[in-house]
């Protein structure tokens, strides 16, 4: 680390109370910054990418409604930086101030981070000593999840509003208060709803328009169940994602929702080569490996799939590693009355499979498993999003009615994403079996979810998708579907292999029915860290193969220009 004169602002806390552990951050008195010396070969890891989308096909005013979403979109990172840490909103003025020989790199990787800890780190600080705080920017850093909990039973009239996925808590004397993302985020957010309207105003799409309406007057009533239900009916060459929606970056309880926009443009004929797959989701659930009790048979089933064209990516999805694919909304209301939308980043997984997935496989896989395929790996990423929409959802404990994630809490996104992995890959055998899918795709299943396997777990081995896959590498290791050769390079065993991800699937699925905390958390424990072999295969792989793609969005900023242009 070396030492720059910059002053680290907005670190001071209020007094805690006795129950609560000392906030972990720098002394806010400090007047020095420390800086990782290493900070351009950590922004090395990401490939930059030149980002296009096909636009032939639309009108200028569909461009006119892009722009908008693009502008409305670059207020997400505004609202994501302050939820990603209070501090950032301060701290990002003195890294753009900051004019050493490395402070393009250090502005990029800060931009990329969203804040001075390193996400391919386990969130280890790059700037400055302070520890990553788990509630991020959504509840005082020094608030343990013992003190929130102690806190909710004494005031159980106020448990809905402070574990609201858009609330922030915060500590006003000795009391827990709940403000509304509306009111704590509407400086970017009002705005936001305008380019909105305005998109709205001008689109003739009228599945656009009524999302983009109800999306506007969303954002500042904090009630997105209208819009999600206006989403899930969206049908228009411009696609678009944006609100608060995945908990990932709330590790105390996974409670808060970030905000994020994904701003694509469809490819019809792609999105219709795959619409048959919505209708075989009755039959993948009923041939889940767990008993029928546990099963959610009623769940809706509309599910669209739509295949797209990133054009810009803004918020919670462009810190660190780049969304293939998502599975969306997550409000399980809308999603037991219509089911789920997967949409499919085509570009991204293009490029994600020739710069990063194919080397992996010349570099760690046995070469008798090499035989790697786009197919394969476009599958397992399509029917890892459609498992997010199987399996149990709502549950009931101890006579209760409640959710799978409000139970698992912290640890729900490492099974979820788990589960997801493995139900993919169990679904697509299903379904070879059944005559859906071609049988030559089983030929290079295995070493391209392998290969994936690899790809994800360098995010960091505490991450929500990296922990899940050591719990993946260990646990078929354990079954004896996974070996290690004597040179250290990986092999499925195939005649073990589809009873292994049974296996493993039944018990994700079983510990998700039973909202199963004390268990699942015995589970991770037992499976999820990683070995030296792995450890040091992942090494190698550090050492020559880009870690992610660093995506650039030209073409999003030429259709601002265009649009600001007199």
């Amino acid at each position: 680390m070396r030492r720059i004169a910059i002053a680290l602002a907005g670190l001071a806390l209020a007094c805690s109370p006795p129950e609560t552990t000392a906030p972990s951050t720098t002394d806010p008195g400090s007047a020095e910054l420390e800086v990782a010396a290493d900070v351009a070969e950590r922004l090395a890891q990401y490939s930059p990418t030149e980002m296009t989308a096909d636009l032939s096909s639309l009108t200028p005013v569909d461009r006119e409604v892009l722009a908008h979403l693009v502008l409305a979109g670059q207020l997400m990172d505004e609202v994501f930086l302050r939820q990603a840490w209070t501090g950032n909103a301060a701290l990002s003025q003195e890294v753009a101030a900051y004019t050493g020989d490395d402070a393009k790199a250090l502005q990029d990787y800060y931009a990329l981070n969203f804040g001075p800890w390193d996400r391919l780190d386990e969130n280890k600080p790059f700037i400055g000593k302070a520890a990553h705080p788990q509630g991020a920017g959504y509840y005082p850093e020094d608030l343990t999840q013992e003190a929130f909990e102690a806190y909710v039973a004494e005031h159980p009239e106020e448990e809905a509003a402070l574990e609201s996925l858009t609330t922030v808590v915060r500590r006003e004397g000795t009391n827990l208060v709940a403000h509304p993302y509306s009111e704590v985020y509407g400086e970017w957010l009002k705005p936001a709803a305008e380019h909105l309207r305005r998109a709205a105003a001008l689109t003739e799409n009228a599945s656009l328009r009524r999302f983009l309406e109800e999306r506007a007057a969303a954002f500042l009533s904090d009630d997105y169940y209208e819009s999600d239900r206006a989403w899930m009916d969206l049908d228009s060459p411009v696609e678009v994602t944006i609100g608060p929606y995945e908990t990932y970056e709330d590790a105390l309880f996974g409670y808060k929702a970030a905000f994020t926009i994904f701003l694509t443009v469809d490819q019809p004929s792609e999105s219709a080569r795959l619409a048959d797959y919505k209708a075989q989701l009755p039959w993948l659930e009923r041939n889940l490996p767990i008993p029928d009790e546990h099963k959610n048979l009623g769940r809706g089933s509309e599910s669209p799939i739509r295949v797209v064209d990133i054009v810009f990516t803004g918020g919670d999805t462009k810190a660190g590693i780049q969304t293939v694919a998502f599975n969306l909304p997550n409000d399980e209301r809308v999603r037991e009355e219509k089911g789920s939308k997967k949409v499919m980043l085509r570009n991204i997984l293009r490029a994600k499979y020739d710069q990063i997935l194919v080397p992996i496989a010349g570099l760690v896989l046995d070469p008798s498993q090499s035989g790697l395929s786009f197919e394969a790996f476009f599958a397992e990423v399509l029917h890892h999003e459609l498992s997010h929409g199987l399996g149990p959802g709502t549950i009931e404990v101890d006579g209760r009615a409640t959710e799978v994630r409000l139970e698992l809490k912290d640890i729900y996104s490492v099974t979820e994403e788990a589960k997801a992995d493995v139900m993919g890959v169990y679904n697509i055998l299903a379904l070879i079996d059944k005559g859906v899918i071609p049988a030559e795709l089983a030929d290079s299943l295995a070493p391209t979810y392998l290969a994936g396997l690899f790809r994800s777990a360098r995010f960091g081995v505490h991450e929500a998708h990296g922990q899940g896959v050591i719990t993946q590498f260990n646990y078929l290791t354990e079954k004896g579907a996974l070996e290690v050769t004597d040179e250290g390079r990986y092999r499925i065993v195939q005649e073990k292999f589809p009873g292994a991800m049974r296996d493993l699937l039944h018990d994700f699925l079983m510990l998700h029915a039973t909202g199963d905390y004390a268990g699942t958390q015995a589970f991770l424990e037992r499976y999820g860290h990683p070995t030296a072999e792995l450890t040091a295969a992942i090494d190698r792989l550090n050492e020559e193969v880009p870690v992610d793609i660093r995506p650039i969005y030209s073409q999003a900023e030429s259709l601002v220009a265009e649009l600001e242009a007199p």
